[in-house]
């Protein structure tokens, strides 16, 4: 595939991004190392080869949950500019 300067063009439309002549340039050059990149990778026989989902072995590998001690409400709430005794006072950001 060849990457010419109507393809550039309409990439950076449907990315809304604008390039003065030597950054196009530069991306035509790019696009069209990774696009020889990928038919090099084409040219690989993978019949045999399996797809590969996850990079190890390892299947839903999760820590257990266990309650560890923690700071208090009234600790966590001292050092707040604004606070109530349950939670901390922000203002308001969204308006109607």
């Amino acid at each position: 595939m060849e990457v010419n300067d109507a393809l550039v063009q309409q990439l950076s439309d449907l990315a809304r991004l604008e390039f003065n002549e030597q950054e196009r340039a530069e991306i035509r050059g790019d696009l069209q190392r990774m696009i020889t990149f990928v038919e090099k990778l084409n040219e690989l026989d993978t019949t045999n080869v399996e797809p590969l989902l996850h990079l190890t072995a390892d299947y839903n590998v999760f820590r257990e949950d266990r309650v560890i001690p923690s700071i208090t409400r009234e600790e966590g709430l001292q050092n707040a500019p604004a606070a109530t005794p349950e939670y901390f006072e922000v203002p308001k950001v969204i308006k109607k």
